[in-house]
């Protein structure tokens, strides 16, 4: 990768839209923007603004560190472990069941697919 910060972000953005394996105008519909600025912000010609850097951020899934080469770790673990945690502990045992069952098949899935790149 780049060490320049404005061509990190552009490679990090194509990499976990692909990763996500959304299309330009897939990506653009979740963060609420025009498909031709998500293809601007990934060619280089255009930067985002804050807003809408969190906005594609949230709709990848991903930090806004991530995005901007600061870290490599394309979620926050600890924090969506926090989220799961609360939710998963005001279930009953039943549902924890359930969702322990759910958990294993996804992270069976996981594994199977692998990061394009």
């Amino acid at each position: 990768m780049s060490t320049k910060p404005s061509d990190i972000f552009k490679e990090r953005l194509r990499a976990a839209r692909e990763f996500r394996e959304l299309s330009q105008g897939e990506l653009a519909k979740r963060a609420a923007l025009q498909a031709s600025a998500v293809s601007h912000f990934e060619t280089g010609t255009r930067k985002p603004s804050f807003d809408n850097l969190k906005r594609l951020a949230d709709a990848l899934r991903v930090t806004t560190d991530y995005l901007l080469g600061r870290t490599d770790a394309m979620e926050a673990s600890a924090t969506s472990a926090d989220k799961l945690h609360r939710h998963y502990s005001g279930l009953s045992t039943e549902y924890q069941e359930m969702a322990d069952d759910f958990i294993e098949m996804l992270a069976s899935k996981a594994k199977d697919k692998k990061p394009k790149g």
